[in-house]
């Protein structure tokens, strides 16, 4: 009996034990169940922070475009595509769903979200909210009609719909909307990707700088910030953002030169080289300067006009903005002007201009050259560096 009696308290215990062994090991999963969840909820919490905006959800953008339909698509690139859309409320809207390989990843997303929701003018896209389903990444803006600038002056039937009096007021929009972006607003931001389709259009032409996902805010000193991951367009990058990855307000400013030079030929700069240089406004195959400058200095500036301008009551206006053009993209930025000064010398005829300086590129024997390098008396091989750009 006494034997029976310690042999039911041994199995007794041991069943305690193995009860009170499980019922740790639930709780432990328990805990680490519910920490992982808010893991999980933290991190989704932390991509949505600081964003301003509305957040759409998916059912509801999905049927503003007709589930993304094909024939809803206005726009496509290495980025994605955009569609048109509708919403219940009836107003229209534009959709950029990003890629899974866009070279657009969260932190630009992020970066676009949070930039756009903090600005105000006129001359900037509207961003109406963001859509973020597990690994998809929309943004949602207020639709623009007239497509992008590219779509008008770099075609010839389309571009004659845009006289000099419309180009001018896209022009000073532009314009306009960067001096906001570097002196005016809050951040002091440099965009780094202005380029004509980057410029939407409204039902009245009016300009929209859109796509901020390269764009960086500015010290308050203005001075110049280097990186090793330079991104943006050839053709539209400043000398020393392109070899040395610097970036400043000014190299917002060549990039609205080569815009502003775009808008007035209706020809469009290639880049660094293009096999027919006489289509390249930064370059020219015989004597190293720009096109654009060697007629300015030949006193044949006229020439750089697109012969579809044929109203000539603005012909010193068209002067006037080459001028301005070819100051925005000369080789040293503190030559260039701030864009204050840009946007005075836009609006009043009466001001005085400089003579502008050598743009910051040329091309030499086929070759492309800072002429920055050309005031160094020596250069050796070794110390020369190679930087990848990454177009978009």
């Amino acid at each position: 009996m006494v034997r029976s009696s310690k042999r039911k308290k041994m199995l007794k215990t041991a069943l305690v034990a193995s009860m009170s062994a499980l019922l740790g090991i639930f709780v432990s999963g328990l805990v680490l169940c519910i920490g992982w969840r808010k893991i999980k909820r933290k991190g989704k919490d932390r991509r949505k922070e600081g964003m301003e905006t509305p957040l759409f959800d998916l059912d509801t953008i999905a049927t503003a475009t007709n589930n993304f339909a094909t024939d809803s698509i206005i726009g496509a690139g290495g980025f994605g595509s955009v569609y048109k859309g509708k919403l219940l409320t009836g107003q229209e809207i534009a959709v950029k769903k990003l890629s899974m390989n866009s070279g657009q990843g969260a932190e630009e997303f992020r970066n676009e979200v949070v930039l756009i929701a903090k600005l105000q003018h006129r001359n900037l896209v509207g961003l109406l909210g963001s859509c973020i389903h597990r690994e998809e990444r929309m943004l949602i803006y207020e639709y623009m009609p007239n497509k992008s600038l590219d779509y008008f002056i770099f075609d010839r039937e389309r571009s004659a719909l845009l006289g000099w009096k419309e180009r001018f007021v896209i022009i000073l929009g532009i314009a306009r909307g960067l001096l906001y972006l570097h002196q005016d607003s809050k951040l002091q931001i440099v965009h780094r990707d202005l380029k004509p389709s980057n410029v939407l259009l409204d039902s009245n032409l009016i300009p929209k700088i859109s796509d901020f996902g390269l764009a960086r805010i500015s010290g308050d000193d203005g001075k110049e910030t280097k990186t090793r991951r330079v991104i943006g367009t050839y053709g539209y990058m400043a000398p020393e953002y392109a070899i040395d990855g610097k970036f400043s307000v000014k190299s917002d400013v060549f990039s609205l030169g080569v815009l502003l030079l775009e808008i007035i030929s209706g020809k469009k700069n290639r880049g660094f080289v293009h096999p027919d240089h006489h289509h390249n406004l930064l370059g020219h195959e015989y004597i190293g300067l720009s096109q654009a400058w060697l007629m300015w200095t030949g006193g044949r500036a006229s020439e750089l006009i697109d012969t579809g301008l044929e109203d000539t009551s603005g012909k010193s206006q068209l002067l006037r903005c080459i001028q301005v053009g070819l100051l925005c993209v000369q080789m040293l930025p503190e030559d260039r002007p701030v864009m204050s000064t840009v946007v005075f010398m836009l609006a009043n005829e009466g001001a005085v201009l400089p003579q502008p300086n050598q743009p910051g590129f040329f091309i030499e024997r086929g070759s492309v050259i800072d002429a920055k390098s050309r005031n160094e008396d020596s250069c050796s091989t070794n110390e020369a560096s190679i930087t990848i750009l990454e177009a978009r």
